[in-house]
């Protein structure tokens, strides 16, 4: 499916483990596999896949123990040539995780991946109303984590 890379992406910004990212987009794809003769000609395949994905990433999130934390370590800090571009990578995804799941799902879906208020209360079964409350709330958190000065980088 062509859409795998983004889907695997998507899984990315929501669980920020790549193999975590790997097995999500493999269950999407085993899902819609499964219904393909009843889907394949009459859904939209890209917001069904997008759907399927954060059903999974929700799923993965409830059954998930409570002791077990996903964190990537963090690289000895280099020299005066450090990579800046990675440096803000990982504060915003740090600072994403701090978010709610459903708050992280309307973050990545909405600004991430650039996807309307309707599109994204449709993904998530919410009404658009929700999306924008719970995305101006999560921003206002993201802000207050990151602090004004970091928007205006």
């Amino acid at each position: 499916m062509a859409a795998t890379p983004r889907l695997r992406r998507t899984a990315y910004l929501m669980c920020r483990d790549w193999h975590l990212a790997q097995d999500l987009t493999q269950l999407t794809l085993a899902r819609m596999y499964a219904v393909w003769r009843r889907i394949h000609r009459t859904a939209d395949l890209e917001a069904y896949s997008r759907r399927v994905l954060m059903n999974a990433v929700l799923d993965q999130r409830r059954r998930r123990s409570d002791t077990e934390v996903v964190r990537a370590e963090l690289p000895e800090r280099a020299g005066r040539g450090a990579d800046a571009s990675a440096e803000l990578h990982v504060t915003l995804m740090a600072a994403l995780a701090t978010l709610p799941v459903r708050d992280q799902a309307i973050v990545v879906l909405r600004h991430w991946e650039d996807q309307s208020v309707t599109t994204v209360a449709e993904i998530l079964g919410v009404s658009p109303s929700v999306v924008k409350m719970q995305s101006m709330r999560a921003l206002g958190r993201l802000r207050e984590l990151l602090g004004e000065d970091f928007a205006r980088q």
